[in-house]
């Protein structure tokens, strides 16, 4: 017993720290005391039970001490040679160890009793008859009586469950089918009465939905109660039935709880939306109006007003998205991040051409190139246009074929406009005729201009 004394205060020593040393000595300058709350305590767990909890020290984290106790219990309690009643405490110089026979199981110290609030022979008597109430339901768990006693209950439980699930599979089967002959029965009055007959359908279809979540639901009750009660059958599975109910509920309370701490940042998204909405049905509604031409707008042409609304608005939900960003939950961490970065790493790499045939839209617009209606030449493409869109612009030949022209395109080509000039100032039009060499000159001009007289549409001055 004296060989030990040594190692015991070492122990001592490294948990208590400079608590320990000698009366005489010069202590150095205490440290800021720690809150009892903000000390870290691991778990000495058996069979899923807990039994208390020990602290740490820097040398010996709480983890590994706790994991230390739980392996000596568990050895004593798997030993049927040792009585419980064996184990007892033995007192040392500022600490007690609980021990069966000249092992040592718990080193209990005046640290420890601090953290409980409790003197030291106090917390050395409790952790004492806990642990020999432990050993004995350790033991008593693993007998054959229990085993076996264990073994019937889980088989009644796995015949009471399947026979559940099957009473289950079979109230919805009946259910499924008296709805379906009521509703088949609604169908043919709403088509005869009101024609809605895909309403009712749908109707019919959301309700035997409901009823297969309702069965769904209940099974996965049934096997999770059926499971929870297996697992506590057995003591080496009792620690997994535990946990089971945290294993399903966790999740779930973990996201209540960040939907609950997110409340206020979606109240303000909320708002937000509804503001930005508003601002954006004023200036649609401002646009349409210059559209119409009931607001004038000096050097603005009506033509402009859809597209200039197109890049308000855009500009408009941009800077509300840059609001509205970082209270957006999730915004800030590691992932969110990573995905709007590798969304826009997307975006640049295949957007590029659809930007550029979208830039030159507005170019265009803001050029006054041409409009819906006119007669261009664009390359050796020549129609009238039909359609001017942000990516690509329509054009209808004078064989009534359509030809989908890529702005883009259309920004680095010449384009011949023929009817921008044409309803102000006229336009000279060109054409050739084969006239042979004998035929006088005086009267090919007269039958020219007897031509342009009886072509419509042409101005008789000058002639």
């Amino acid at each position: 017993m004296t060989a030990r004394i040594p190692a015991l205060l070492l122990l001592l020593a490294a948990l208590l720290g400079p608590a320990a040393s000698p009366a005489g000595a010069q202590a150095p300058a205490a440290a800021p005391a720690t809150p009892e709350a903000d000390i870290d305590t691991a778990p000495v767990e058996i069979d899923g039970a807990v039994l208390f909890r020990l602290r740490g020290a820097s040398s010996l984290p709480a983890e590994a001490r706790a994991q230390r106790v739980r392996e000596r219990i568990e050895s004593v309690a798997a030993d049927p040679a040792i009585r419980p009643d064996a184990l007892r405490t033995v007192e040392g110089d500022g600490f007690t160890s609980i021990m069966v026979g000249d092992r040592p199981l718990v080193l209990i110290t005046d640290a420890d009793a601090r953290l409980e609030q409790l003197s030291r022979d106090t917390l050395a008597r409790i952790h004492l008859d806990r642990i020999r109430q432990t050993i004995a339901d350790y033991r008593a768990a693993r007998s054959t009586d229990a085993l076996r006693r264990g073994a019937l209950y889980s088989a009644g439980a796995t015949v009471a469950a399947a026979l559940i699930i099957g009473l289950l599979i079979w109230l919805s089967r009946r259910l499924d089918r008296l709805l379906e002959r009521r509703v088949q029965t609604r169908i043919r009055s709403l088509a005869v009465q009101s024609f809605e007959f895909v309403r009712a359908e749908r109707i019919g279809a959301a309700l035997r939905g409901a009823v297969r979540g309702v069965e769904v639901l209940a099974t996965l009750v049934v096997v999770f109660l059926w499971l929870d009660f297996v697992l506590s059958q057995f003591p080496w599975t009792r620690p997994i039935s535990r946990h089971l109910l945290d294993l399903v509920v966790g999740p779930l309370a973990t996201i209540g709880k960040g939907i609950l701490a997110e409340i206020p940042d979606l109240i303000f998204l909320a708002v937000l939306f509804f503001v930005f909405r508003f601002v954006l049905r004023i200036i649609r509604m401002f646009f349409e109006a210059v559209g119409r031409g009931a607001v004038l707008l000096s050097g603005f042409d009506r033509d402009w007003a859809e597209p200039t609304y197109k890049i308000v608005r855009f500009v408009t939900i941009a800077f509300g998205l840059v609001v509205a960003y970082p209270y957006i939950p999730g915004s800030e961490s590691a992932a969110f991040k990573g995905v709007s970065l590798f969304l826009g790493v997307l975006f640049s790499l295949g957007s590029s051409s659809a930007i550029a045939n979208i830039i030159a839209g507005y170019m265009m617009t803001y050029r006054r190139a041409f409009k819906v209606g006119d007669r261009v030449k664009i390359g050796d493409v020549m129609g009238d246009v039909t359609q001017m869109r942000l990516q690509v612009t329509h054009v209808r030949t004078l064989k009534n074929e359509e030809v989908t022209i890529p702005n883009s395109q259309i920004l680095n080509t010449h384009v011949v406009n023929y009817s921008s000039l044409a309803r102000t100032e006229g336009l000279i039009l060109h054409t050739e005729v084969g006239i042979g060499y004998e035929t006088p000159w005086r009267q090919v001009e007269a039958m020219l201009f007897i031509a342009a007289d009886r072509t419509a549409g042409l101005s008789k001055d000058p002639r």
